[in-house]
């Protein structure tokens, strides 16, 4: 083994990473990217939710209020759902399965328009 490599048995999560065999790499880099793109998610909903609130807006207050707890909810359990994700795609491809289908998405979507038909119709009602 060259002296660059990490050893087997040594990477975190141990439970991902000694299932199977070792993947492309390319794919092990691309479920990293996807799992970096929900984090990157969860935090714009955290900041949408806060923004929505902090800001004067003119949205009926309750309204708005219940918009941005769904943001920040959906904020909050995006990097769960993140982590879910790659872990479960890193298992898939270490054990040579057929890929899980994505977890999160119903979640987010239904959560975003949720909070989009609670700002517009505060927006009408302002």
């Amino acid at each position: 083994m060259s002296p660059d490599r990490t050893p087997p048995g040594r990477r975190f999560p141990r439970w991902v990473y000694d299932v199977g065999t070792e993947p492309d790499a390319r794919f092990s880099l691309a479920n990293e990217r996807t799992f970096l793109a929900w984090a990157r998610t969860g935090l714009a909903l955290l900041a949408g939710g806060v923004a929505l609130e902090a800001l004067a807006l003119p949205v009926e207050p309750g309204l708005r209020l219940a918009a941005a707890v769904v943001l920040v909810v959906l904020g909050t359990l995006a990097p769960a759902v993140a982590w879910w994700g790659w872990v479960s795609t890193e298992r898939a491809m270490r054990r040579g399965d057929p890929l899980p289908a994505p977890v999160g998405f119903v979640l987010l979507v239904a959560g975003v328009g949720v909070a989009g038909v609670l700002v517009l119709v505060g927006l009408l009602r302002a």
